[in-house]
């Protein structure tokens, strides 16, 4: 791991972009709302990450705003800070700045929608045939799937359980994280942020 995009315990002394950990910025309106569905979200994504995260889908809100896990009461950002990943807590909107973090962001399934249980499953089929496709292109160190039903289906592995798997992706390690929504009540902030900090260990043992 390179000493420019190290995550937290050998990241750059201040992450890049705005010194504001929150900033304002306008709720989009039930009307943006409703127009976001099936939009689709830009990745974060540049060759030769160190992690690729992989949320199931965006929801309306990301897609209205253009940032990924964007809608209030959605823990990746925090957990993604409690695990060590960032050196401070971040704006969805400041989702550009990962990369020189060696961290990125993509979906499963492109389309947006209000529920991922919207989803069918040959979607996540094929969604993971692209996802494939894509870390086969981009060559990131690890992938870690936000969601272990999704990775279930997607992938054909009805067994999978959180944290690393057998199998590698491409030239990627595999490793499965819980949901951060905040409908997943299995988790709570402390233990989804555990969560995140064991596939920190994991990336800076190399």
């Amino acid at each position: 791991m390179s000493d420019r995009r190290r995550p937290a315990g050998g990241r750059p002394e201040a992450a890049p972009g705005p010194g504001t950990p929150a900033r304002r910025h306008p709720r989009p309106s039930r009307e943006q709302l409703a127009a976001a569905a099936d939009r689709l979200l830009p990745d974060v994504i540049t060759p030769g990450l160190d992690v690729l995260f992989v949320g199931i889908n965006p929801g309306l809100w990301s897609a209205a705003t253009g940032w990924h896990f964007a809608r209030p009461g959605n823990r990746f950002w925090p957990a993604l800070h409690r695990g060590g990943f960032t050196p401070r807590l971040l704006h969805p909107s400041e989702q550009d700045t990962l990369p020189a973090l060696g961290l990125g962001i993509t979906n499963m399934v492109a389309r947006a929608s209000a529920r991922a249980d919207e989803l069918t499953a040959g979607e996540l089929v094929d969604g993971a045939a692209t996802l494939t496709a894509k870390v086969e292109r981009y060559r990131p160190r690890w992938v870690a799937v936000v969601g272990v039903t999704a990775y279930r289906i997607g992938f054909a592995r009805p067994k999978a359980g959180f944290g690393p798997q057998p199998e590698t992706l491409a030239t990627a390690r595999l490793w499965v994280l819980p949901n951060p929504s905040g409908l997943n009540a299995h988790f709570t902030p402390e233990t989804l942020g555990a969560a995140f900090a064991e596939l920190r260990a994991a990336v800076v043992a190399g």
